[in-house]
């Protein structure tokens, strides 16, 4: 009788390792794995690179573009590999900048991000994710492409979105008035296209508003 308990106990044992095992396996995968940024990054690099060994076409990049491209993902998912999953803004315009970031957590508001406003001179604080800007409408902004390096310009009444491990430093430049980014957004979303709020509103009304972004403290 006491064999048949042991044998029975040993069985058990032996069909709750086999369910344990995939459960376990799971959760041996680091946790960047699953940042929307880092699935993201990675499924774009991995469509390009199948370009680029002529598997697939990449279309709207030349053969030189598309290796600068790829070379931008691949700092960019190597930045999401370390840990990093926070992006960090810097305001050098001159004026109040408003950023993106985590949701209040007492809000009512249905949006996935919430909108604050950071002072000239500041710059977001450690570990708190700034997720992008807004450029208020009839702001003009450029950047220089990573793929063919020449500048680009986009118009006001957006959202630009950046990767977390990006820093970005939002400046203006003294002899056109346009806001110049050191990193091209990730993604540029009009109102309706994200769960963000997008307003559309003047630059003279963000300057209105108290500043609220957390900051380093010390700029």
């Amino acid at each position: 009788m006491k064999l048949w308990k042991s044998l029975a106990g040993v069985l058990i044992l032996l069909v709750s390792l086999m369910f344990a095992q995939p459960s376990l396996a799971s959760s041996d995968q680091p946790a960047y794995t699953k940042n929307p940024d880092y699935i993201e990054v990675t499924e774009t690099l991995n469509s390009l690179l199948k370009a680029e060994s002529g598997q697939t076409q990449a279309e709207g990049y030349t053969p030189e573009e598309l290796q600068k491209k790829i070379a931008e993902l691949e700092l960019q998912k190597y930045a999401l590999e370390t840990g990093v999953n926070w992006g960090q803004c810097r305001n050098e315009t001159g004026k109040k900048l408003a950023v993106y970031g985590p949701r209040r957590k007492k809000s009512d508001l249905s949006y996935d991000k919430g909108l604050y406003f950071l002072a000239n001179g500041q710059t977001t604080q450690d570990e708190w994710d700034c997720e992008g800007v807004y450029l208020p409408t009839f702001v003009r902004a450029t950047y220089i492409s990573t793929a063919s390096g020449q500048p680009q310009n986009l118009a006001g009444g957006v959202a630009l979105k950046i990767i977390d491990g990006t820093e970005l430093v939002v400046k203006t430049n003294p002899d056109t008035g346009a806001v110049e980014l050191n990193v091209p957004p990730a993604k540029v979303f009009k109102a309706g296209e994200v769960n963000w709020f997008i307003p559309n509103v003047s630059q003279a009304l963000i300057d209105s508003q108290l500043p609220n972004a957390p900051t380093n403290g010390n700029d």
